[in-house]
């Protein structure tokens, strides 16, 4: 099946309740599910090319976390948190899957794959292998406070083609990608408003907990993520951009010498965080999953 179904579950915050989008393909009773999550400010849509790839082995299941895409709001911004979309995730999976003894696959890419690592950290997690792309327990400071202030500028466009420069110019990170992946990659995560202006297709009080971040919080953030990094016990791949300014090579060395001791792939030519749209990028998430083709 090469066509995706929308979808939506309701979810709970402190704030009140709200409504999480999902993109389905594959078999709807296939028991293998594959959870793709992405980065801060992308969406669902991300996932095409992978979850049409692997649509044939899985139920593979891409949420726009909450704040983001097709997603509802939250009513207090203060809860745009790991923790948040852990329990959103739960409800999720809790929706998609059948049988509880086979669990899901995980791949997560930033922000998603910091999701994925609480969520694979935890008693009876419903993870059973996971693919961190270009993410771990240390997050570098000077990246987390270029992303805070990139995403809580209200940019407006006066037409798409000014946006998707836009787009493309922040997102050179990605790597080489051709005019109509970086068309792409724009038309994702850009909307026209009601006043005919093209913006950018997420909750600018998205940036409101970044901007709470003190260097305490930070250091005890970073101490709890590697404790969860230590209690995964999945098998893991880890992917990383050669280039990233968010997951450095020391980093992802500390990370395949504890916890579940991954294997690690570094991607050439690419910062944070790659894609997975080209084919030789889909191979390796392929292999890890599933086995040689």
């Amino acid at each position: 099946m090469s066509e995706a179904r929308l979808n939506s579950v309701q979810c709970s915050s402190p704030a009140g309740l709200h409504r999480m989008a999902y993109k389905e393909w594959g078999d709807p009773d296939n028991p293998k599910v594959l959870v793709c999550v992405h980065g801060v400010t992308r969406v669902a849509d991300d996932f095409d090319h992978l979850a049409r790839e692997l649509s044939s082995h899985y139920r593979v299941v891409c949420p726009d976390v909450v704040g983001r895409g097709r997603s509802g709001r939250l009513r207090d911004p203060q809860y745009y948190t790991v923790p948040q979309y852990v329990a959103d995730m739960v409800t999720l999976i809790a929706r998609v899957t059948r049988d509880d003894a086979l669990g899901v696959h995980w791949f997560g890419t930033s922000m998603g794959g910091l999701i994925g690592m609480i969520l694979a950290s935890l008693h009876e997690t419903p993870i059973r292998k996971l693919v961190l792309n270009d993410i771990g327990p240390v997050l570098d400071g000077a990246a987390i406070a270029r992303i805070g202030e990139y995403i809580g500028q209200d940019i407006r466009f006066p037409d798409f083609d000014t946006g998707a420069a836009y787009v493309k110019t922040v997102s050179m990170s990605f790597g080489p990608h051709t005019e109509e992946e970086w068309f792409k990659l724009a038309s994702d995560v850009l909307r026209q408003d009601q006043d005919g202006q093209w913006v950018r297709h997420y909750d600018l009080g998205l940036a409101q907990p970044f901007r709470a971040i003190t260097p305490e919080s930070a250091a005890s953030d970073e101490a709890a993520l590697w404790a969860a990094w230590d209690a995964i016990r999945c098998p893991t791949l880890l992917v990383r951009g050669e280039l990233s300014d968010l997951l450095s090579h020391a980093t992802a060395l500390e990370m395949c010498a504890r916890g579940p001791r991954p294997r690690l792939v570094e991607i050439p030519g690419v910062g944070h965080a790659p894609t997975f749209v080209r084919p030789e990028q889909i191979a390796i998430a392929r292999e890890f999953l599933l086995g040689a083709p």
